[in-house]
């Protein structure tokens, strides 16, 4: 059985995207080409598409969780804080360095930039 219209439209606008998506985002995107689209349509399409791996949850502090297509190499995120777009941000600096409690031992490691992206720094 082939995938339905609704869930091709969520993985086109997740690809289209290129960057870590809302649920809300993804209806935006998504309903250019399924106008009818609803967000419960999109939550459990995004539940499933993580549970098959295609997907990953990006969890920021303080944000909804956001969408991104899985099996990418370790990266970090930016947050727009005029417009609350989050990015990706290529790599991880190979030097990082956090000082950690004696007797502690680091196992991961998140980084989150925050600030105004491209086209909200342009307009003051």
């Amino acid at each position: 059985m082939g995938e339905t219209k609704q869930r091709q439209a969520i993985r086109e606008a997740l690809e289209r995207a290129a960057r870590p998506l809302s649920p809300q985002e993804v209806v935006a995107e998504a309903q250019a080409d399924v106008p009818r689209l609803g967000i419960a349509t999109v939550y459990r399409a995004l539940k499933s598409l993580v549970d098959e791996g295609w997907l990953a949850a990006v969890e920021l502090p303080g944000q909804p969780t956001r969408y991104e297509r899985a099996g990418k190499h370790h990266h970090h995120h930016f947050q727009c804080r005029r417009c609350d777009r989050t990015y990706e941000l290529p790599g991880c600096p190979s030097d990082l360095q956090v000082p950690l409690p004696k007797g502690f031992v680091a196992d991961d490691h998140e980084v989150v930039v925050y600030g105004r992206c491209a086209a909200c720094a342009r307009s003051k």
